[in-house]
């Protein structure tokens, strides 16, 4: 079984981003996922808001830091809001934005970010699980530290996100509840992810098989192809820094190839980073067309590899039109799209 969720950028009217949750419940998506970041709409507020507005679908972050967020508040948060939705939350937790990390001046290289992520994944699993919690670690410490926000699930989901490296996949497959893999659409790149994730499930003693194995992803669907298409090229353009070099060579491409577009973005044109961003770079780095083209793309290159569940980062005009000016015709908005993933990407994947 495959489970379909979709990814929130919290730039849209508070009252929209309702509506959107109200709708993927409705629609029978397994989740409602957003990034914690502060260049958007507060997450937690807006969750809170849904809880009592829906009433099957999880809710979380998808992804929350663990560098500019304590993991004793971040399990705080988490719990108050499995206690709001009736034991609906979950969480995916990195160690971030590293070009959000750099604006607020947090100098991340050398400091051993994943290993920050895995004593940070122990704090919250414990926190979240006891309440309690004495720990001297290497980056966090506490003694007696106790909370009254106490989760209705007996384990809340507790979930990495992992990008670049073999070692945040292999950890994720180690200890976590589950692994989410952002901006990944090749079949080489999703074979390398498994055997990592494998890896570190093997080295455990675990099934992977057991574990929530998600592939978040650039997603826009249209009955109308270049339409779909177009709005999805516009919007890779925007993501593109976001990928390791690693990464994007697993797509078969060059890193360096990418660099006028960085330095378009560097020097404030981003107009052109976007004319910089080809119609086939756009498609490589997307899953976008019609319901019938995105079927295709997932069965081809990301499903057969052990992936189980599809996190669709929904681009739509609103959000083309927010970041850059342009319009676009012909593509439905957000909730149109998960009325097509309802009605014509699910039932093709059972």
């Amino acid at each position: 079984m495959v489970n379909f969720s979709y990814a929130h950028l919290p730039a849209y009217p508070a009252s929209q981003s309702l509506e959107m949750f109200k709708a993927a419940d409705d629609l029978g998506f397994y989740a409602h996922y957003s990034v914690d970041e502060t260049y958007w709409k507060d997450m937690w507020l807006l969750f809170a808001a849904a809880a009592d507005k829906t009433k099957r679908i999880h809710m979380g972050p998808s992804v929350t830091h663990v560098i500019l967020k304590d993991p004793t508040i971040l399990a705080q948060q988490i719990a108050t809001l499995d206690e709001l939705s009736n034991g609906r939350a979950e969480a995916v937790i990195s160690f971030g934005n590293l070009a959000m990390l750099g604006q607020y001046h947090v100098k991340w290289q050398g400091s051993r970010p994943l290993a920050r992520v895995k004593e940070g994944y122990q704090v919250m699993r414990n926190f979240l699980d006891n309440g309690i919690i004495t720990h001297d670690g290497e980056f966090f410490k506490y003694t007696g530290l106790f909370t009254f926000a106490r989760p209705v699930q007996k384990k809340i989901p507790l979930k990495i996100g992992a990008m670049g490296g073999p070692r945040s996949f292999q950890l994720a497959g180690e200890i976590s509840d589950g692994m989410h893999h952002a901006l990944g659409y090749s079949r080489e790149n999703y074979e390398y992810v498994m055997e990592n994730v494998k890896a570190g499930a093997k080295k455990a003693g675990r099934n992977w098989q057991d574990l929530d194995l998600a592939a978040w992803v650039v997603w826009v669907v249209s009955e109308d192809s270049k339409a779909a298409k177009e709005t999805a090229r516009i919007m890779v353009a925007f993501y593109l820094g976001a990928m390791p070099a690693s990464q994007v060579e697993r797509h078969g491409m060059k890193y360096s190839d990418l660099q006028p577009i960085f330095d378009a973005f560097g020097a404030g044109d981003v107009q052109k980073a976007i004319d910089l961003t080809s119609p086939e770079l756009g498609e490589k780095l997307s899953i976008s067309g019609t319901p019938e083209e995105c079927v295709a793309k997932l069965k081809k290159d990301i499903l057969p590899t052990g992936i189980n569940h599809i996190v669709a980062a929904i681009s739509d005009p609103y959000l083309v039109t927010a970041f850059t000016g342009r319009k676009i015709e012909n593509c439905p908005d957000v909730i149109g799209q998960m009325r097509l993933i309802h009605d014509r990407v699910m039932p093709a994947l059972k």
